[in-house]
Parts: C-alpha cells; structure tokens; sequence
C-alpha cells in the first residue's frame, strides 16, 4: 500500500471518531462558523479601528448578541409567559362575539359570510386551547436548551474571530486548490454570506423598530412585536402584513376603529414605502460600501426559501443555515463558472496557435 493511500484512510477513520466525539457541538459550531465567515468583512473592519484582537472579537461576540439572540430570547420568554397567562373564558367570548358577527353580516355579502362561517366551523375552540398550552410547556423546556446552544454559539463565534487570520490561512492551505482560487472561494463565500446577513439585519432592525415604538403607544408589548414584525419583514411581498393586519382586526373587534386605521395607514406609509422602499436600500448600500468591498445581489424570495427550508430542516438554526448553504453554493457555482471560462480560454489560446 503506497502512504498516501494509508494516510489518507487513516484520516478518513481518525475524521469519523471526530465526529462522533463532538456529535454534541457540531450545530453550535456549525452555526458559529458560518456566522462568522458572514460578518468577516465586519471583523476586518473592527481590527483595522481597534489593534487589539481580543477586544475587536469580543465587540463582534456583544455585538452578535445585542442585536440576534437577546431579541430573539426575548420573544420566546414572552410567549411562554402569555401563553401560560392567556384567560381561557376571554377566548370564548372572541370565538362567540366573532361567531355573532359573522352571523349578522348582511346577505348582501353572502359569499363571505358563507366562506366564513365554514372556517368557524372548523375551528375546535377547546383544541386549540389545549394546543396553546402544549405550545407554553414546549417552550419552557426547550428553552434551557436553546440557551445551552446559544451560550456555545457565541464562544464558538469568540475564537473564530478570534483566530481567524490563522484559521483562514490554514484552510485554505489544505484546500487542495491554487492559493488564488481558494481565496477566491473564500472571499466570494464570505461576501455573499454577508450581503444576505446584513440585508436580513438592516430590514428586521428597521422595519421592527418603526412597527415596535409606533404599537407601543396603543399599549402593546412594543419590543415583542417589533422583533416578531422584523421576523415577518423577512417574507417577501406579503411581509408586514403578518404582523399588523391581525393587530388592526383586533382593534375593529375591540371597537376602536380609528386605532385600527392609523396602524394600518402607518404600517402601510411608513414602513412599507417609506422605510422598506427608500430607506433600507440607502442603508444595504451604505454598508456594501462600507464593509462589504465587492456587494453581490441575492434573490429575496431565494433567501426567503432558504430561510424556510432551514428551519423545516434543522430547526430553529435553520434560519441561519438555510441561507448560508445557498449562498455557498452560489460561490461554488461562481467558481466553477471562473474554471470552465479559463479551460475555454486556454482552448481557444491552442486552436489560435494551430
């Protein structure tokens, strides 16, 4: 056997009780690593404005954390607990009112009233009473884990930025690709990586910060709905209206129109035109120009499915996943599309000379 191919079988055998050893952390790490080839840009960034490494890494970690994961726990602690506060009776009293209404619409509107009254009828108001609280019991104890992996993500995300110049130069040795190929593979990964994660940044921050200090004046949980409605600014087309829509309804049903039409008017004027329309684009190109050297455009509604597709596949790190394996994938697919123009221009070079 010649030693390459021991070594090679060796290491193929050594790398599976790898993986079988850290089973545990391979999501967190996973997650960590592609988080923080997506944000490298911004890393280089803060070691050119801040010398010391330590301190640079550790902004980026308290950076991560202030604007993803505490909005994020924020909203799972919510629903727990007003899931666990919901008044069973008041549910009923919303399904009989809404049943009321639905029941006194004039014939003159007889298709909806009909469409209606058969999406009542298959609603179990008692099942699904029971459902929310199922939901309220998995929250509270899958909670202690998510915040398990969320404490490993993060010290994860430390020392890959930490020792990313070594990291990256190590990798891209073992690559076994010409040193311009691999940083090329690297570089482009990266800044796709970050167009999207800084594009799904600057919408949700936006659009929820606007949509969570505008609903709290009505007396609602503004940082909670802010963060729910910068989830839902994600879904192309449609978006907001996940969010505002049921909240003016319940306005109507709770008899204050006007509180209705003025978060409608907002969400509509403000955040849907205004925001999403003017000011974000100024913002993506303000840190294109900013951080990212090379800005790429990514389909929205690809990333959207990416999004959902992660999240039907690994949970709730899907959200972060799904995108990233697109946006490698796109890289890969730029890459082999340099190698196939350079093979064709080699091609051409011969048949000139012949």
């Amino acid at each position: 056997m010649k030693p390459q191919y021991f070594v090679i079988a060796l290491t193929v055998v050594t790398l599976f009780f790898m993986l079988q050893l850290f089973s545990p952390f391979l999501k967190p790490m996973i997650v960590a690593l592609l988080l923080a080839v997506a944000t490298n840009s911004l890393n280089i960034y803060f070691k050119r404005q801040i010398p010391n490494q330590f301190i640079s890494s550790l902004l980026m970690t308290v950076l991560l954390t202030a604007i993803f994961f505490i909005p994020v726990l924020y909203c799972i602690f919510s629903f727990a607990t007003l899931i666990n506060k919901i008044d069973q009776k008041a549910l009923l009293e919303i399904y009989n009112t809404i049943d009321h209404w639905v029941t006194n619409m004039p014939n003159d509107f007889l298709f909806i009233k009909d469409q209606l009254n058969k999406l009542l009828e298959k609603i179990d108001i008692k099942e699904f009473i029971q459902n929310l609280i199922s939901i309220g019991a998995f929250l509270g104890k899958n909670s202690a884990k998510f915040i398990i992996d969320m404490i490993m993500i993060l010290i994860f995300y430390f020392f890959f930025n930490f020792y990313s110049t070594n990291l990256s130069h190590y990798f891209k040795e073992a690559l076994p690709l010409k040193r311009e190929d691999s940083n090329t593979l690297f570089y482009e990964s990266s800044n796709v990586m970050s167009v999207v994660l800084y594009s799904i940044l600057a919408t949700a921050v936006l659009e929820g910060f606007l949509f969570g200090v505008f609903i709290g004046f009505f007396g609602y949980d503004g940082i909670l709905l802010g963060v729910l409605y910068g989830f839902a600014s994600l879904v192309p087309v449609v978006g907001g209206l996940i969010m505002w829509l049921p909240v003016a309804i319940y306005e109507i049903f709770a008899g204050s129109t006007t509180n209705a039409l003025a978060i409608i008017a907002y969400s509509i004027i403000v955040i849907s035109i205004i925001a999403d329309t003017f000011i974000k684009p100024i913002i993506i190109k303000y840190i294109n120009q900013k951080v990212v050297k090379t800005p790429s455009e990514v389909n929205e509604l690809l990333i959207f499915f990416a999004i959902v597709a992660g999240l039907s596949t690994f949970g709730f790190w899907g959200m972060i996943i799904g995108p990233a394996m697109v946006t490698f994938f796109i890289s890969l697919l730029q890459l082999l599309n340099k190698f196939t123009n350079d093979f064709y221009s080699i091609e051409k070079s011969i048949d000139q000379r012949k």
